[in-house]
């Protein structure tokens, strides 16, 4: 099977760089998956898993925080804003952030800002599922 080289990049380090056959990504208009060969390609990512490995068997996880994806002649880099790989997450310190972010939303305090409590449950949760998929 064809491979294409597969980085991600944060602001603070390079999360992987690697050969891969196979990557799914969280567009923001939903999912889409990308082979070797691909036409040239830019689009937006947003909260989500990204897949990455061979197309039939066991593939890698990352959490992704939002970002873009550039694919050109067999080279995709996806710049995200934060990107965990699954072995990399703490399962203690996600679990803490969703309770943290559930109590907020639960309080019906005017001083919490609803749609930033909202956003930490989706990623705290989103952290969670990468990290237990394994």
């Amino acid at each position: 099977m064809a491979v294409f080289s597969l980085e991600v990049l944060t602001p603070e380090r390079t999360v992987v760089s690697t050969e891969v056959e196979y990557a799914l990504l969280p567009g923001t208009d939903g999912q889409f998956g990308v082979l070797a060969n691909h036409q040239p390609l830019m689009a937006a990512l947003g909260l989500g898993i990204v897949e990455f490995g061979p197309l039939r068997g066991k593939r890698r996880k990352i959490a992704l925080g939002g970002g873009f994806v550039e694919m050109h002649g067999n080279k995709m880099v996806i710049i995200a804003r934060t990107a965990e790989l699954a072995e990399e997450i703490d399962v203690l310190r996600a679990r803490e952030a969703k309770r943290r972010a559930e109590e907020r939303l639960r309080s019906q305090r005017s001083d919490v800002d609803t749609a930033r409590a909202q956003i930490a449950l989706q990623k705290a949760l989103l952290r969670l599922k990468v990290a237990n998929d394994e």
